[in-house]
C-alpha cells in the first residue's frame, strides 16, 4: 500500500527538520515543494508531498499516517 502525506508549515528550519525526519523514517519526496505567502502574517508557507510504500496493511481512514 502506498501512503501519502502533505507536510505544510512556515518555511523555516523547523519545517526542514520535519521533512528530514520523515525522509529518515522511510518516506520519499513526491514532486517539488510549493511556497505561498501569507500577507496577513507576513510568513512564507511551504508544502512538500511525501509518499511511502508499506506492506501488510490495508488502508483505513483511521490510519495514523504520521506514525507509519
Amino acid at each position: 500500500m502506498k501512503l501519502y502525506r502533505l507536510l505544510t508549515g512556515q518555511d523555516d528550519a523547523a519545517f526542514c527538520h520535519r521533512v528530514t525526519d520523515a525522509l529518515n523514517k522511510g518516506w520519499s519526496l513526491s514532486g517539488s515543494p510549493s511556497l505561498t505567502f501569507n500577507a496577513q502574517t507576513g510568513q512564507v508557507i511551504a508544502a512538500q508531498a511525501i509518499v511511502k510504500e508499506v506492506e501488510g496493511k490495508d488502508y483505513h481512514p483511521d490510519l495514523k499516517l504520521s506514525e507509519q
